[in-house]
């Protein structure tokens, strides 16, 4: 599969992520199924790692993410291995015998329990993963590991991805620099349920296992949870935070303390960057779009009408022609299967409205809505008047890049 162009949304550099004691890392070659890229990521943790995770909700999840469930309550990490090009889902027995086996050859190149072993793959569905690729290149790999740069973790897990997603905070806890380091990959079958496709939060910061996990879960449900490409969840939805604890200050052993609401907003910050270079990079996009929904009569209500609409083919690829095709939004309010009142409903295209109370705004203007929608960041509200219940959702538009990259996605 040829390479594809750098989504026109890429950002114009990277952030260069400092150091975090406690964790090194390398790359590799495999041959999985890109030729000359690295397609196989080894990070190692020092002892005491603690973990977190979400991972997909999908009924056909990959043996890759049965792994991270059996091994997560354990609550300590010692390595973890991603691998680009091969999902190895759907792959029966034989898909798990291979993560297992994967698992076991990394424990060995890093002195490690296998239970102490993450594993995340993504890439093709249904097609068996050659374990043996992994013999000789985990042990050869381990032997070269350092702790920077960050960039080329963020390389090896990508797969139709066009550019790299890193994102860090550095935060005072106790006068103390507390450090953390996120990367992702995703462009297609992204609509996270429980989780992005890959991502990977390292921190330096003592942290209580279960405490971290509440912190991934919550914060999680407003950034990758909120986004969608293509209205498809993966198999292999994996996100995972690990904590080296090397940084000098007290443990945050409960959510009581003071200092779990600090960390917790630096995290949601991390994740929230990543989730939305994502959809900045969705497959073929050329638009990042903002779906407002506001007066609903619950969260979750907006949630699911801000989802619908985000989701809308219809609507997503009226935003690629560039036309204010509201009537679109309207379909995407009534599916929704959420309380909606036709007569009170009003919409927005940045600050334009062009809806009011059920019908064309009185003052819509045709030319200030078409020139607002050449822009490349666009929002979109739409006012409920049925209650206080609010939510956005982040998505891109729909164009024949899409259709491209995914109609020879295995040729």
């Amino acid at each position: 599969m040829a390479a594809h162009p750098v989504s026109p949304l890429a950002p114009k550099s990277y952030p260069d992520l400092p150091v975090i004691e406690g964790v090194r890392f390398a790359t590799a070659e495999a041959g999985i199924k890109y030729k000359n890229r690295t397609d196989v990521l080894l990070m190692a943790f020092d002892e005491n790692t603690t973990v977190a995770g979400v991972l997909t909700r999908s009924k056909c999840s990959s043996a890759a993410v049965e792994l991270c469930r059996e091994n997560l309550p354990g609550g300590l990490a010692r390595g973890l291995v991603v691998n680009s090009g091969n999902s190895n889902a759907f792959t029966g027995m034989k898909g798990r015998e291979s993560v297992r086996h994967i698992a076991k050859v990394a424990a060995e190149a890093l002195g490690c329990a296998p239970s102490e072993v993450f594993i995340a793959q993504t890439g093709v569905i249904g097609e068996l993963i050659d374990a043996s690729k992994f013999d000789g290149v985990l042990d050869e790999t381990a032997t070269r590991m350092n702790a920077l740069p960050w960039i080329e973790p963020a390389k090896a897990i990508m797969t139709t991805d066009t550019f790299p997603k890193l994102s860090g905070a550095v935060l005072e806890i106790d006068g103390v620099e507390v450090k953390i380091n996120g990367i992702a990959k995703g462009s297609g079958m992204i609509a996270p349920d429980m989780a992005t496709m890959l991502s990977f939060v390292v921190t330096d910061m003592p942290i209580a296992a279960p405490v971290l996990q509440a912190l991934l879960a919550k914060h999680n449900q407003t950034s990758f949870n909120s986004i969608t490409v293509d209205s498809d969840t993966s198999t292999s939805d994996t996100l995972l935070a690990f904590a080296t604890g090397k940084a000098k200050v007290e443990p945050i052993e409960s959510l009581d303390d003071p200092r779990a609401e600090i960390f917790g907003q630096a995290l949601a910050d991390v994740l929230f960057e990543l989730a939305i270079h994502v959809v900045r990079d969705g497959e073929g996009a050329t638009k990042q779009v903002s779906v407002h929904v506001e007066g609903a009569v619950s969260d979750e209500s907006a949630f699911r009408i801000a989802k619908a609409i985000a989701d809308s083919p219809l609507v997503k690829t009226a935003i690629a022609g560039e036309d204010a095709n509201w009537g679109r939004v309207v379909m995407a309010v009534g599916k929704a299967g959420e309380p909606a009142d036709r007569d009170r409903l009003s919409i927005r295209f940045g600050d334009l409205t062009v809806a009011k109370d059920g019908e064309r705004a009185a003052g819509y203007d045709e030319a200030a809505t078409s020139a607002y929608m050449k822009g490349e960041e666009l929002e979109l509200t739409v006012e409920l008047g049925l209650g206080d219940g609010r939510a956005t959702v982040y998505t891109c538009d729909l164009t024949h890049g899409y259709i491209t990259i995914n109609g020879d996605y295995r040729s």
